[in-house]
């Protein structure tokens, strides 16, 4: 008998585990955004690390003085303000609306929207659209997707991704005390970029440039990635192809 509930204890042990890391999953797949747009064909090749597990993220496009220019995908439970795991009922977690500006506040800030609450993240009631929006990636994928319109000479790509709870030795779940977007986050969410210019072709990596406040109170970027850990493994590379 001793045995056998060992053995269950380590298949349902195994099991959890499993379940905690997808980037084991083999392949990616591939969709598109904004088809309609008129200018170059963009294509985003990401392809997941370790820690990659369900990661919120936004990808845009910004000249090289850093102004926006227009968002090129971003989750669809940000985009429209109402996530899977919202609210709460007495017994379970339920669909909702809910404001979480610690989960893309670098991306937010620079698209400028400001919703009816002073935040900068999307709402129910004027959601980004459809075009520009997905479902959360469960896997590393590739997107292909257009520009509005033609581009400067030169400009940037940008990613920012974030996955809850990823605490660390210094992200540490009592850092913020009573700060409850904080609590959701743990280690803020990281920015990648690739400059696309006339001197490149083929596919340029994006890399890591910093990462966003803590719980969204600004859209300042750090540079300073010392702090971050398992934040910097949810990608284990991304690169961009422009037609």
């Amino acid at each position: 008998m001793k045995n056998i509930l060992l053995a269950i204890a380590v298949i349902f042990l195994a099991s959890c585990g499993s379940a905690r890391k997808p980037s084991s999953q083999v392949g990616q797949f591939e969709f598109a955004s904004n088809a309609s747009g008129m200018g170059p064909s963009i294509t985003i090749d990401l392809k997941q690390g370790e820690s990659f597990y369900y990661p919120l993220m936004a990808i845009w496009l910004e000249d090289m003085e850093g102004n926006y220019i227009q968002t090129l995908y971003v989750a669809k439970s940000v985009a429209t303000g109402v996530f899977r795991f919202g609210g709460q009922t007495s017994r379970e977690w339920v669909e909702g609306p809910k404001r979480a500006p610690q989960t893309l506040p670098y991306w937010a800030h620079k698209r400028g929207v400001e919703a009816s609450d002073g935040l900068f993240m999307p709402e129910p009631a004027n959601p980004v659209p459809d075009a520009y929006t997905g479902a959360t990636p469960t896997t590393g994928f590739i997107l292909n997707t257009r520009a509005d319109k033609e581009l400067p000479a030169a400009y940037r790509v940008l990613l920012e991704i974030n996955q809850n709870w990823d605490w660390n030795r210094y992200w540490t779940n009592n850092k913020y005390p009573g700060d409850e977007n904080y609590a959701m986050s743990a280690q803020p969410a990281v920015v990648y970029e690739a400059i696309i210019d006339g001197r490149n072709s083929g596919s340029i990596s994006m890399n890591p440039i910093g990462h966003s406040h803590y719980s969204g109170k600004t859209g300042e970027l750090f540079r300073d990635l010392s702090t971050l850990t398992t934040a910097l493994e949810i990608v284990g590379s991304a690169t961009v192809q422009v037609k």
